[in-house]
């Protein structure tokens, strides 16, 4: 599977979401679990982002009909869905997801539906074109990994480190032999359903997007907006000695 490269979006201001969609990168996912976002924010760079060419992602604050409703009824082209850590849960996510008789999405006319005009052809591109990506982030999740692979709906994962490295007593010890053996047990059983194995390189540096796409990542989060810009004023004022 072709590796598609995005990155995070954090900072909804426009100019900020205008700059970062024009670079070349496969989609950009809008955070609400941990940004200050409005919903009118949220849709505005969904917009901007599918105008650009590219995919609109919404990882969204909690696995529940209410929290997936309006990026759905904004327009994403895909969600990901934190803290899942069981088959029950991500059969819920998928749910939460789709319109009857799939599952349980309520029935609203907003952008993605062109308000009212295109109810019809969002149906069926809801049943066909969503993309639904749960996170894993819990050790639970990773002993269950193989039984919320393999529930109808889920495309993909997307391991997220720190969570994950938390919930074993080690936060941030990526390098800690138990959670590199979490990892590999994730990484194994997603590789061999065909599905997206994605992760977030929080890091800006463009070596670790290479090692993780020679392990079989195929959906790659490079960096956050404020990372990218925080760096670049780190990195040019230390040459001046500031």
């Amino acid at each position: 599977m072709k590796v598609s490269l995005g990155s995070w979006l954090t900072v909804l201001h426009p100019t900020i979401v205008d700059l970062m969609t024009d670079q070349k990168l496969d989609w950009f996912c809008v955070d609400i679990e941990h940004s200050p976002t409005s919903y009118l924010d949220l849709q505005n760079s969904i917009s901007t982002i599918q105008l650009k060419g590219k995919k609109a992602f919404a990882r969204v604050a909690q696995n529940t009909h209410y929290h997936l409703k309006f990026p759905l009824d904004a327009g994403v082209d895909g969600v990901i869905i934190p803290m899942v850590n069981s088959a029950e849960e991500a059969r819920q996510a998928v749910s939460n997801c789709y319109y009857p008789p799939k599952g349980n999405r309520g029935v609203g006319l907003a952008r993605a539906q062109k308000y009212g005009f295109a109810f019809q052809e969002h149906l069926q591109s809801n049943l066909k074109d969503l993309t639904a990506i749960v996170q894993i982030e819990h050790f639970k999740a990773v002993e269950q990994i193989d039984s919320i692979l393999d529930i109808d709906g889920v495309a993909g994962v997307f391991i997220g480190p720190y969570d994950l490295s938390g919930s074993m007593g080690i936060p941030g010890q990526f390098d800690h032999p138990k959670m590199k053996e979490a990892i590999q047990r994730i990484s194994n059983a997603t590789i061999a359903r065909n599905k997206i194995l994605g992760v977030h390189i929080i890091s800006p540096k463009f070596e670790q997007v290479e090692e993780f796409a020679q392990m079989g990542y195929n959906f790659i989060a490079f960096s956050i907006d404020t990372l990218f810009l925080g760096t670049a004023i780190r990195e040019e004022l230390s040459k001046i000695g500031r």
